[in-house]
């Protein structure tokens, strides 16, 4: 696997209203709200410098963010890293014993291409790859 570089961290928030005080805190902007339907989710980015913090707002109590927050409360949710070619890279980590969360990617938010590595495979990190 190539990676380019750390795309951004996601956060699970509780509260849609955090991305404001975030970003008044940091003294940036957010981006605009995006639903990822598939997903049951909200998100916003704060841009700093080359990497973001993407803020991950539960909007359908099925939502794995909504579980995430219940079983572990709000916080660092994963950590997303681009990629050259997805689908090579999530071929040789499968080759490794690498296992994912669903078989294929899916389409996330800014309509990137996207897979998460189960945290089981990575000792608790939940790892995003992304494709632009």
């Amino acid at each position: 696997m190539k990676a380019i570089r750390i795309d951004h961290i996601g956060i699970a928030v509780e509260k849609e209203g955090v991305w404001e005080t975030i970003a008044e805190i940091l003294g940036i902007r957010p981006s605009e709200k995006q639903k990822v339907e598939s997903e049951g989710i909200s998100v916003r980015f704060l841009k700093i410098g080359d990497t973001r913090i993407e803020l991950l707002y539960p909007e359908d109590e099925n939502s794995t963010v909504k579980k995430f927050i219940e079983k572990r409360g709000p916080g660092i949710h994963h950590i997303a890293i681009e990629v050259e070619d997805l689908e090579k890279c999530v071929k040789e980590l499968r080759e490794k014993g690498f296992s994912t969360v669903g078989e294929k990617p899916v389409t996330g938010a800014e309509g990137y291409r996207a897979i998460f590595i189960h945290p089981k495979s990575t000792q608790g990190v939940l790892l995003e790859l992304i494709e632009k």
